[in-house]
């Protein structure tokens, strides 16, 4: 049980397929107590009924694109745990439009949501978060390969991914002095919800499975037992890091089209 006795914050879970959710599962298997958000009321139902099968757990209302409701959630938190151990941030949001064609017809609004959801909303809950994590602590994000290299459509999500890699790197900066570590996890390619407003989804995962080395595509399971690993004492002396959790892709030298 390596977080017997831990507390944790999980942001990002919209259904059973979520990443959150897997992260969620991986943590309370070992141990830990959590506590959830919902964006809105539309999700609460999907929300309450998983969190209602983990023992302890609550969900909580918070659009992280609202500085009152993040603080709104922190102090339940407060209230249920008193402290928080870890937070997993696992948050992406692009307009439907800005996923199709290409970036250079990318609007400024789309580039504004894009950023403040997909990447400030990081910054904004690990600074409410902070007086929480009065013992040290463990903040993890989720990323993707688009932040560094093209991907077809993912256009202002993957400059909003690179925007989150940076800011877990000055993250990690500020926070280690107080034993809080912050890391990214790439994931590969899932058909989340979130995924979904991806153009070509169903492709991405099926090229994927065909030229990532282990030739398979990346299950949920497998990015929840890497979080696991980052919010444990197992991942003490890693901060600022990417660490990817797709098969190998991300190690190919030329991606082959996926038109």
């Amino acid at each position: 049980m390596l977080l017997s006795g831990k507390k944790g914050l999980v942001i990002g879970v919209a259904n059973k397929h979520s990443i959150a959710w897997a992260i969620a599962q991986s943590v309370s298997n070992q141990g830990a107590q959590l506590l959830f958000n919902y964006q809105n009321e539309r999700l609460r139902e999907n929300v309450e009924e998983l969190v209602a099968t983990m023992p302890g757990a609550k969900a909580f209302p918070c659009d992280v694109g609202n500085d009152a409701e993040i603080a709104a959630l922190m102090q339940h938190a407060q209230k249920e745990f008193g402290r928080l151990d870890f937070l997993v941030h696992s948050v992406a949001f692009a307009p439907r439009e800005e996923l199709t064609g290409q970036f250079v017809n990318t609007t400024r609004q789309g580039f504004a949501i894009a950023l403040d959801v997909s990447a400030y909303s990081l910054v904004a809950v690990t600074k409410a978060a902070l007086p929480l994590m009065t013992d040290g602590g463990s903040i993890v994000t989720l990323t993707y390969l688009g932040a560094e290299r093209v991907v077809q459509h993912y256009n202002v999500m993957g400059v909003a991914k690179a925007a989150l890699e940076a800011s877990v790197r000055y993250l990690a900066h500020d926070l280690g002095p107080k034993n809080i570590r912050v890391n990214a996890i790439s994931a590969g390619p899932i058909k989340t919800l979130a995924a979904r407003g991806v153009s070509g989804i169903s492709k991405m995962v099926d090229h994927h499975k065909e030229f990532a080395p282990l030739r398979r595509a990346t299950e949920q399971g497998e990015v929840g037992d890497t979080a696991l690993f980052l919010v444990s004492p197992l991942g003490r002396g890693i901060t600022g890091e990417v660490i990817y959790v797709d098969g190998g892709y991300h190690i190919l030298g030329s991606l082959a089209s996926m038109e």
